[in-house]
């Protein structure tokens, strides 16, 4: 049974850099799918259009209506590089992400999603923006004492994720019951309400979650983990995604993204404010967006 609420069907909203603003279906400023170069058609416009999900910290609204989150900043970055001024975005639910970019609704998916390979065949992925753990999201105190995604398959726990989101891939391959949120808000709600026994996501999300709710008092993040599944570690990195016949685009994007994540300093003042910090920096094998798409991942001690 899935969990339903407002949020979970509040999509399609477009987000300009200053403010909301309401859109139509068509396409988007020059990635509407059709053939063409998208790269010569965004310099032109003068601007990008991003599908998000609204998670903060990776790309969501502020509380001033503005468009902004750690994805969003490096977003900026490498366009500015590019001669592209101008970023907005297109709220939309987890899972139709990248339907949605592949049906030219926007140009781009700014979302730290991760590099899946079920994903890899849907679209294209960029050099690794950013790693990170999973966490759990339980009631304080913590009664049930779950630490890892063994514990939620031994105790049979009320698990709650988020739809299309990789731990609800976790909890699948392993064969453990979940219900199904449209947004992390609709998660924290489905914990402090006790309809769920726990919430599981990315460790930074949670945290950032926490306390952007001011939700202390009730809930409680436990200690980030790399899930294993089935003998696997389930090394996390997460993406810029583009469609497959934007190469031109993804090319020159990486270019300069790449220049961004292989210098500490550079990353650090781009998406520190966000809580990323060196930990969250991809490094070693979570630079190979190849490798990561081939789903081959070191065995767990």
């Amino acid at each position: 049974m899935r969990l339903r609420t407002r949020r979970a069907t509040a999509a399609a909203a477009f987000l300009t850099a200053g403010a909301l603003a309401l859109s139509g279906c068509g396409g988007s400023s020059g990635g509407s799918g059709g053939g063409g170069d998208t790269l010569s058609s965004l310099k032109k416009a003068g601007k990008v259009t991003v599908g998000i999900n609204g998670e903060n910290p990776y790309s969501f609204i502020n509380k001033d209506g503005k468009l902004d989150g750690a994805t969003i900043a490096l977003d900026r970055a490498v366009y500015k590089k590019l001669g592209i001024n101008k970023l907005e975005g297109k709220k939309v639910e987890w899972d139709a992400l990248i339907p949605g970019l592949n049906s030219g609704q926007y140009d781009e998916v700014s979302a730290g999603m991760s590099i899946l390979p079920d994903r890899c065949k849907k679209a294209a992925f960029s050099y690794p923006e950013i790693t990170y753990e999973t966490a759990f999201l339980v009631p304080k105190g913590n009664p049930k004492k779950l630490h890892t995604m063994q514990d939620l398959k031994a105790k049979k726990v009320n698990l709650v994720t988020e739809n299309g989101a990789i731990e609800q891939g976790y909890a699948k391959t392993m064969g453990i019951s979940t219900q199904t949120v449209g947004s992390p808000q609709d998660g924290l709600q489905a914990v402090e309400s006790g309809q769920a026994d726990v919430f599981a996501l990315t460790a930074i999300s949670l945290r950032t979650l926490v306390k952007t709710q001011k939700a202390q008092s009730k809930v409680e993040v436990t200690k980030a983990f790399t899930a294993s599944v089935n003998g696997k570690l389930q090394i996390g990195a997460g993406a810029a995604v583009f469609r497959k016949k934007d190469t031109k685009l993804l090319n020159a994007y990486n270019k300069e993204l790449k220049k961004i994540i292989d210098d500490p300093k550079q990353f650090k003042a781009i998406v520190g404010k966000y809580g990323f910090t060196e930990a969250e920096r991809p490094k070693g094998k979570t630079t190979d967006t190849k490798y990561l798409c081939s789903g081959k991942l070191p065995d767990a001690k």
